[in-house]
């Protein structure tokens, strides 16, 4: 289990995570969601001891990261496949963690089976790797002391379609197994396939936690116009909280007959109004995240 309360970490007047608290369970994968500059990358930096936080904590089945005697054999990591000395080969790589942690030799050879090195690549030089190569050989590294948790940021990332799919499968079976796996990804329709529980950073704060289906499911009214801003400021004289969302689509917890009343006595047509319920992770990531979006709001 992954424990976080109240973490904090400030660089000088700037605030990247702020008063961050939610847990990640045995058994299940959790999704940890947010757009560029959140927060997601520096609260798993601290997690695994790379940044000290200003205040709060994170624990990992009970501890903090800096006590654990041999971490590797209770955390798996992947934070950056493209941190890995390019001068060793991808078998010099896994050797070396496999010694350090004191396993045998033959673990070695398992891994590199499981993420589909062969001996060939195993056998090439890092900086002759592909993304995708120095992502099997990074979650081969992270598996190599078969901890029972995951922290891994954006592993799909350089993956073929065939290569998320088998990361998929990797990382479901590996939670079925009893593990704890906390996974960052940009790749939202990957996270709503294999996700038991989300939590959703924005701006440093959590903005939504719970499990995928409580998400999903209270979602409220999406609704679609061609003057977005004009219906939003409509439900808002009208005493209705909505969220313009960044595909331009607003959101709102009324139900959709109060809205397109509302919609209707202002005179704004309505292109389209339907429960968000079921509308899937990107809708909803989408509403919670608005405010932070680099891209900005939709007119």
């Amino acid at each position: 289990m992954i424990k976080v309360e109240k973490l904090s970490k400030k660089y000088g007047a700037f605030t990247a995570v702020d008063d961050v608290t939610f847990t990640a369970r045995a058994g299940r994968v959790t999704g940890f969601l947010g757009p560029n500059g959140a927060g997601k990358s520096t609260t798993m930096r601290i997690m695994v001891g790379l940044t000290p936080a200003t205040s709060g904590s994170a624990e990992v089945s009970g501890r903090r990261f800096a006590d654990l005697p041999n971490p590797g054999l209770e955390v798996g990591v992947l934070l950056d496949a493209s941190a890995q000395h390019a001068g060793r080969t991808g078998r010099e790589i896994l050797t070396v963690a496999q010694r350090m942690m004191g396993l045998p030799a033959s673990r070695v050879d398992e891994m590199l089976e499981l993420v589909s090195l062969s001996p060939a690549e195993a056998g090439r030089r890092v900086k002759n790797y592909s993304l995708g190569m120095r992502q099997r050989l990074g979650i081969a590294t992270a598996l190599l002391g078969e901890p029972d948790v995951l922290i891994l940021d954006e592993p799909a990332n350089g993956l073929d379609p065939a290569g998320i799919r088998w990361m998929r499968d990797l990382l479901r079976g590996y939670a079925d197994g009893g593990a704890t796996v906390l996974l960052s990804s940009h790749l939202l329709h990957e996270i709503e396939v294999i996700a038991d529980d989300l939590v959703v950073i924005g701006n440093g704060k959590i903005v939504a936690a719970g499990t995928k289906e409580e998400l999903l499911a209270a979602a409220g009214t999406l609704a679609r116009s061609t003057s977005p801003r004009d219906l939003a400021h409509a439900l808002e004289q009208a005493g209705i909280p909505s969220t313009l969302a960044g595909d331009g689509s607003v959101r709102t917890d009324a139900a959709p007959a109060r809205v397109g009343s509302v919609a209707l006595t202002a005179g704004i047509p309505l292109t389209e109004l339907r429960s968000a319920e079921g509308t899937g992770l990107e809708d909803m990531f989408l509403s919670l995240t608005a405010d932070t979006q680099r891209e900005g709001v939709a007119a």
